[in-house]
């Protein structure tokens, strides 16, 4: 027994032809692990380069003749 989507009604899964209903599970559970790993990786990825930070400015001009 399994959920017709179209008719949104209970179908019994070998009267309708459906061969094998636990393959199509696997593969549909296989699908969303293999999304779930590639999300999982690219947040992994993303990240922010931090920017060098610039030298400091010279120094001013020193003291001199009496000042």
């Amino acid at each position: 027994i399994d959920v017709n989507r179209p008719e949104l009604g209970l179908i019994d899964v070998k009267k309708a032809g459906v061969i094998d209903p636990t393959r199509v599970t696997k593969e549909a559970v296989q699908n969303a692990v293999s999304i779930a790993s590639t999300a999982a990786t690219m947040g992994a990825l993303v990240v922010d380069v931090p920017e060098p930070e610039a030298p400091a400015a010279a120094g001013g001009m020193g003291g001199g003749m009496g000042f």
